[in-house]
């Protein structure tokens, strides 16, 4: 602590992002990073793009890249909104969209990120708890059960656990709160759940955040985008050219507009962890785990008679690095990243040997 500080400084809690460890050999399934390398042409696009205008400012509107996003999601560039990673876009959000007299609503187990955004920001919340079998209730999100939000955010797939809402329930949610901003976080929607995206042209206050972190294998490279109508983006775009006209430099979008376009890659990749994701969740429930139904490159899996963290501890011992919540209800699951085959099989060979000791 410094006396230097700001007086926000020191109330902040900051979020903690999973583990980087550097251990020889590691069989890395902690942070929901692609198990697969990017299309090897975003690696052409990247290197054509390493040349003498690296000495010139990005376009600050990304217009090619928004372009791009339009085309894959079937929207407007107009409605689309682009960022260093979907974490700087949610936080431009919470700041544009979010903070209102009234407090945001949002699960109670769910993206860890939000509270912080709220402290940082000072935006007052109110959570809800998830359903005894950790799924979002959509009750609890419309004004007739606890009144109306200031706002509503929510992942869908919920993270940690997994579980995705419907396409026709989030819509229940943006329809019954017409006055209210509602934030869908699709950061694991290719895995598995329906994008809400085709909705927004519809409900002028719902907003749709995504990122190529995850189904397009850029964690590396950070860019985010949000879907909305040209108001909401208005309100985010007056927020970054406060903070940083040029958040998505020219080798990032390069990058990013090459993932976009190579569909054939995506696909196959996508389907490759979606196919291990069910083996990998079969091969744990033989184990005497129980596992959510999961629509994300994870699985959220706790064990019908052993403790989640001396699980955690035992699988580190061998190299292989899982993420454990030490938060009430979850205490007891691990959060599982969906590899490749051979990083499945050293998982369950791993858990088979720990339990069998």
């Amino acid at each position: 602590m410094s006396r230097f500080w700001s007086p926000v400084v020191g109330t902040l809690s900051p979020y903690v992002p999973g583990e980087q460890p550097k251990l020889q050999n590691l069989v890395k399934l902690n942070t929901n990073e692609h198990p697969y390398g990017p299309s090897p042409k975003v690696l052409d696009a990247i290197r054509a793009a390493c040349d003498d205008t690296l000495k010139l400012y990005p376009d600050p509107s990304s217009d090619r890249l928004r372009e791009a996003i339009a085309a894959a999601v079937g929207a407007q560039p107009q409605q689309v909104f682009v960022g260093n990673g979907s974490d700087e876009v949610l936080a431009h959000a919470f700041l544009a969209l979010l903070k209102h007299d009234r407090p945001l609503r949002f699960p109670d187990i769910t993206y860890s990120f939000y509270p912080v955004y709220c402290g940082l920001y000072g935006i007052e919340f109110e959570t809800m708890p998830l359903t005894a079998d950790f799924c979002i209730d959509v009750e609890d999100y419309l004004p007739a059960r606890h009144g109306q939000a200031g706002a509503i955010i929510f992942p869908n797939p919920n993270a940690p656990t997994g579980r995705a809402l419907s396409a026709a329930e989030v819509e229940r949610i943006v329809a019954g709160n017409p006055d209210t901003v509602v934030v869908v976080d699709e950061a694991y929607v290719d895995f598995g759940a329906e994008s809400v995206i085709p909705l927004v042209s519809r409900y002028d206050n719902l907003l749709v955040v995504q990122t190529l972190s995850k189904s397009r294998s850029l964690a590396g490279l950070r860019v985010g985008f949000a879907v909305g109508s040209a108001a909401l983006i208005d309100g985010l775009e007056r927020v970054k050219n406060s903070f940083n006209s040029y958040p998505i430099d020219r080798l990032a979008s390069a990058g990013a507009v090459a993932a976009l376009e190579d569909t054939e890659y995506f696909e196959q990749t996508r389907k490759a962890v979606i196919d291990t994701r069910s083996r990998m969740t079969a091969g744990l429930q033989a184990l005497g785990f129980e596992v959510l139904p999961s629509a994300a490159n994870f699985v959220f899996a706790r064990h019908q008679s052993k403790d989640a963290a001396t699980l955690a501890a035992a699988l580190r011992e061998r190299s292989i690095i899982v993420r454990h919540f030490r938060h009430a209800r979850i205490d007891q699951f691990l959060r599982i990243t969906v590899g490749t085959e051979a990083q499945c099989d050293l998982l369950l060979q791993a858990l088979q040997s720990i339990l069998k000791a």
